[in-house]
């Protein structure tokens, strides 16, 4: 039956269209300055072309000027750390001392000798951190020569094995795991906010742009206001369905690429329930959910947000042996 159903899982994976970003290796540094250059005109088109000049007008204008400019600081100020908190933190690899615990009474194998279990079905033994016993098959990777954690998969843009891996980003020039996954959750959020704040702002704008009346400006300011309407109209729709996705993948306690798993799982192991899959994510610590950091207490006492070790529920796993 575990047979059958790995035989399943390994068709649907065969289909994972992540694969496919090994061809975008190249782009390199490139798309961090993409991605700077469409903050950057975005910046121009609503600070300097439109509201900045509108604090000296005086009136209501000027306060909605001032409140507008003070939102879009904020915003973009928790965007970039976000940013570059994905860009520079590692994902999470796999100590070089890392080891399964193998289950000697269902093994005779030597558990030093990796190559013993190079696609075997020998099972892990270890204690889970919800205290019970974790039967699940031992992973090994061929590329690197190594053992495989729990929710550990091998890269082929970064070449090597990523913990909890959810996706190779070509927008961050990183992959997304365990150790970063939190900081991209927040950039998906705060670029929503963001551009959809740009969005609104330059809507009476883009409407005059269209209307008889008379409109301030010179051309080229015109011209760039209504390119950075429809542009960051274009991002916070798309970004909105992507957060909305990963929303969801959170809520399950789920990755993209464990979302082809559990189409052929009946209950998938990891869901703890909504809040506690989220504090997994986010830490216990409510004062550091919208920020791109941990509190020391919650790394010293959540094992999982080290990405190695995720309690599961017991029962569903020994259902699923059966």
């Amino acid at each position: 039956m575990n047979n059958h159903r790995s035989s399943e899982r390994g068709v649907v994976m065969s289909w994972n269209v992540f694969k496919f970003c090994a061809g975008f290796r190249f782009l390199g540094s490139i798309m961090i300055l993409f991605v700077l250059s469409i903050v950057a005109f975005s910046y121009y088109a609503l600070v300097v072309a439109n509201y900045g000049p509108a604090l000296f007008i005086g009136g209501l204008r000027s306060l909605t000027a001032f409140c507008v400019l003070l939102l879009f600081h904020s915003l973009l100020a928790m965007l970039l750390w976000s940013y570059f908190s994905v860009v520079f933190t590692d994902p999470g690899h796999v100590p070089s001392s890392w080891r399964p615990n193998i289950d000697e009474e269902r093994s005779d194998a030597d558990p030093l000798v990796e190559a013993a279990y190079m696609g075997s079905d020998v099972l892990s033994n270890e204690l889970n951190a919800s205290g019970g016993q974790d039967y699940r098959r031992v992973r090994y990777c061929r590329k690197c020569n190594q053992f495989k954690p729990p929710r550990c998969h091998h890269c082929s843009v970064c070449r090597r094995c990523i913990l909890k891996m959810d996706h190779h980003c070509i927008w961050v020039v990183n992959c997304v795991g365990a150790l970063n996954y939190k900081y991209f959750l927040l950039f998906l959020f705060y670029t929503f906010l963001s551009t959809a704040l740009v969005t609104l702002s330059l809507l009476p704008y883009f409407i005059a742009f269209f209307g008889d009346e008379e409109i301030s400006g010179s051309p080229t300011n015109l011209a760039v206001s209504f390119v950075a309407f429809v542009l960051n109209l274009a991002f916070a729709i798309s970004i909105l369905g992507f957060l909305i996705m990963h929303i969801s993948f959170v809520a399950a306690n789920t990755t993209t690429i464990e979302a082809y798993e559990t189409k052929t799982t009946p209950k998938w192991y990891y869901d703890l329930g909504w809040r506690k899959n989220y504090e997994q994510v986010f830490g216990t610590d409510k004062r550091y959910w919208f920020i791109p950091a941990y509190s020391d207490e919650d790394l010293r006492r959540m094992p999982e947000l080290q990405g190695l070790d995720y309690p599961v529920q017991p029962e569903v796993v020994a259902l699923q042996q059966l």
